[in-house]
């Protein structure tokens, strides 16, 4: 099966990044800041973060990829890499073993041959192009609402969770990483 490369520029996509066994891996670690580097990286590399939510288990970002050569695969990919070693680092530095050894555990066997020692992350992530603003604004309501959706109770308020660029789009406040409003894109 060939998976899409969404090499599509001048786009915004809806990407979705899971831990593995949905483990909440970003909380046990606290390896939040990782994920917030991955971001200024795309910065650099001429891609736009839209808007965000980075929960203890998976984050949602939607990027504006506004270059031609690298395909978003490729660029979650290595942020995935990268964020992976972060997060085991800090497994190890708060003494998580029973988590380390889990994620040992979950390497298959072709990974192990090429020397991938855990396995952080679901092997793929979801993507999908946003077709028009409601589709944007639509998966913005949906990602900043997560923080008090479902079983998450993390903050009484969406607006105040200060892993998410909620308070940017409905209050206007600053928030760890400074998104690119999607109404000033250039499409």
């Amino acid at each position: 099966m060939l998976h899409a490369l969404h090499t599509q520029i001048q786009e915004v996509y809806f990407c979705t990044v899971t831990c593995y066994k949905w483990l909440p891996l970003i909380e046990e670690s606290q390896t939040y800041s990782s994920v917030y580097r991955w971001f200024h990286h795309l910065k650099n590399d001429g891609c736009h973060v839209v808007g965000y939510v980075i929960m203890p288990n998976h984050f949602h970002v939607l990027l504006f990829l506004s270059h031609t050569g690298t395909s978003l695969n490729t660029l979650v990919g290595t942020g995935k890499r990268f964020m992976a070693y972060d997060i085991v680092g800090g497994l190890k530095k708060q003494g998580k073993e029973n988590l380390l050894e889990e994620l040992r555990s979950g390497v298959q066997k072709k990974e192990l041959a090429k020397g991938k020692i855990h396995q952080v992350f679901r092997l793929s992530f979801d993507a999908r192009e946003c077709h028009d603003e409601k589709m944007i604004e639509q998966k913005l309501e949906y990602i900043h609402h997560n923080p008090v959706n479902g079983k998450w109770n993390l903050v009484e308020d969406f607006t105040r969770y200060e892993h998410s660029s909620a308070g940017f789009y409905e209050l206007g406040t600053r928030g760890n990483f400074d998104v690119v409003h999607y109404k000033e894109l250039n499409k």
